[in-house]
């Protein structure tokens, strides 16, 4: 070992550099983030080469005195904080002062920047082992530009390691549209080898917000997506953004957007919350869609946790999980399909327990009328009780084909005016359902109904499926919770950890069926379980749910495993294939449709339903060309 001495100023800046400059999507977001945190309207992104040859940067933002411009360059040098306390609430993007340092220390860097206070503006650059910083004046307007040049030109095993340009290009413009969606009030223009690839204005209107996240996403995003706006006034919390529906889902994680107080995160109490809000409705193996804004206290959330920020922990991680997982939840469940047809154009406020208050409306695309208001309806209570016990008498066993036939046979009974229809809409035609009328069955399959818009084409069994899952939930839940003893208790070793969580949250595991003893430092008993889960696999449930417990605060692991027997019985029950309805048959089955929870899809996330308008109907024939 060598004796112990001080290493350079540069070398020091170069080893920092290797937790903040990864590529030239690392510079951009660190420069980006700097032109925000100086209130700029106007930012203006050129590149050459993927970001390894030039980045160059011009805002319009409040500059940088000339004084404090070598500063600017220095490891630890930052105007966001001032004492240890500022920490606990973060409200700049930038915080660490070791970006530019780190910066320049691989690359060729000169900053630019003039305040509206000045005659003239001045450009700083650093030299040498020691970096000495040499400022001169220049020519600039009211902002500041960062210009780098050669990425790693003097750390040449790190340039090694960079992709191609089109690699390197895909992963900077990425940060550009995640900056771009975290300020709409800021106007973006990026170029790459003098080619414009966005030139996005500001977006103060919701019209105008919507077309730049159909711009970044896609507009099959946007026309496929919930708007939902909701504050919870007890916590603070309020939640925005755009959700896609779950029967726009995607193969990969690849349009998830989420940011905390604007700042764009990757977290697991977020993505479980979400992932759990779209558990009964999305297909096997896909993933949901969302642009979605968190906005807290920001003493309530500690950005301070990752060289990049690209995690953050909250303090209250379960009060954010459950605040972030009902709303969602009840927003895709209230979905109908006349909100998807464009229905009324009101809005009902919903309130949740612990004074959750919506703010607007949640809105949904319609192709033809614009935005639609989606109306909101009175949630089910969530919290205690959420998940209750066994099943009703008659859903003891998989409903029968004699069970299915005597629904069917009182949905008559029950729509008396549906049952008299026999497809033709009445000429007001605000007076047709937004499922329209029953006018034939095609192979035993399909139902073809005749609505206001045009042709509607329903998989009956998709449907009646998830009608009857949801009235099986429904009743699971209106029932008591029905437990049985275990002939011989189940003695589980466990963490400490776990052990204390099972006393903690004993009320809720006894809510669910289950009566849990700890027995020792690392032991606990099982006494009792829900009948309905009596046969399955007690020991790794168990072992889930106090895992998901330490980690979230909470578990849908048992209700997601009682649904998923609901589900196998409602699809058992479902009317099958061939199975010919009557006009008032499939007339009660549209109208019992438009009254059910998630209705738009069946119990896998396949889509129960389509809609031909009659515009898509002429340009499929050519008429009127």
């Amino acid at each position: 070992m060598s004796r112990i001495h001080l290493l350079s100023p540069r070398l020091a800046n170069q080893i920092a550099a290797g937790e903040v400059v990864e590529r030239p999507a690392s510079v951009i977001k660190e420069i980006l983030e700097n032109s925000l945190d100086a209130g700029a309207s106007k930012v203006d992104v050129e590149i050459e080469q993927g970001g390894v040859k030039l980045m160059r940067v011009r805002d319009n933002g409040s500059g940088i005195d000339k004084e404090d411009l070598p500063l600017a360059l220095s490891r630890h040098a930052t105007s966001k904080i001032q004492v240890l306390e500022d920490l606990e609430s973060v409200g700049s993007l930038g915080f660490r002062g070791e970006a530019l340092a780190s910066i320049s220390s691989v690359s060729r860097l000169s900053l630019t920047s003039r305040q509206a206070s000045q005659e003239n503006a001045w450009q700083v650059q650093t030299e040498g082992r020691d970096m000495e910083a040499t400022t001169e004046p220049a020519a600039h307007p009211e902002g500041t530009t960062v210009e780098v040049k050669d990425l790693f030109f003097n750390t040449p095993a790190r340039r090694k390691f960079l992709k191609t340009e089109k690699t390197e290009f895909r992963h900077l413009d990425e940060v550009v549209k995640r900056l771009a969606l975290s300020r709409f009030d800021v106007a973006f223009q990026l170029r790459h080898n003098g080619k414009v690839i966005h030139q996005l204005r500001q977006a103060d209107s919701q019209l105008e917000q919507e077309r730049r996240v159909a711009n970044i996403c896609g507009s099959a995003f946007i026309d496929n997506a919930l708007n939902v706006d909701v504050v919870a006034e007890a916590s603070g919390l309020r939640l925005w953004g755009w959700v896609g529906l779950p029967t726009f889902s995607r193969s990969q994680a690849d349009l998830q957007y989420f940011f905390v107080n604007g700042r764009m995160i990757k977290d697991k109490v977020v993505t479980h919350a979400v992932r759990q809000a779209y558990a009964d409705v999305l297909y096997h193996g896909r993933f949901p869609a969302y642009v979605l804004y968190l906005e807290l206290d920001p003493s309530l959330v500690d950005v301070n946790v990752h060289p990049t920020k690209h995690e953050v922990r909250f303090r209250e991680s379960r009060l954010v999980h459950d605040f972030l997982f009902r709303t969602l939840h009840r927003l895709i469940a209230d979905m109908r399909p006349q909100d998807q047809l464009g229905g009324e154009r009101t809005a009902e406020n919903v309130g949740f327990e612990q004074g959750l208050q919506p703010v607007v409306a949640v809105q949904e695309p319609s192709h033809e009328q614009g935005r639609m208001a989606f109306t909101q309806r009175s949630p089910t209570r969530y919290g205690e009780g959420a998940v209750s016990s066994g099943y009703r008498s008659s859903y003891s066993q998989p409903p029968s084909q004699g069970l299915v036939n005597d629904q069917l046979a009182g949905y008559a009974a029950l729509h008396p005016d549906s049952a008299q229809q026999t497809g033709e809409i009445d000429e007001a035609q605000e007076e047709c359902p937004p499922m329209g009328y029953a006018v034939a069955q095609l192979h035993g399959v399909y139902i073809l109904a005749e609505n206001a818009q045009g042709l509607i084409v329903v998989d009956m069994h998709a449907a009646h499926e998830r009608i009857v899952y949801e009235r099986m939930k429904q009743s699971y839940e209106e029932d008591v919770v029905r437990s049985q003893p275990l002939l011989v208790p189940l003695s589980l070793a466990v963490s400490e950890r776990e052990a204390d969580c099972s006393e903690e949250y004993a009320d809720t595991f006894k809510r669910l069926g289950f009566e849990l003893a700890r027995m020792g430092e690392e032991t606990i008993v099982v006494r009792q379980v829900p009948v309905s889960l009596a046969k399955g696999n007690v020991e790794q449930l168990i072992r889930d749910v106090l895992s998901d417990m330490l980690v979230y605060g909470e578990s849908k692991r048992i209700e997601q495993h009682i649904n998923e027997l609901l589900g196998t019985m409602a699809c058992h029950g479902a009317v099958r294939a061939n199975r010919q309805l009557t006009i008032p048959e499939m007339n009660a089955l549209l109208r019992d449709m438009e009254n059910t929870e998630r209705s738009g899809q069946c119990n896998h996330g396949r889509p129960t339903w389509s809609q031909m308008t009659m515009n898509d109907l002429d340009k499929l024939f050519m008429r009127g060309q």
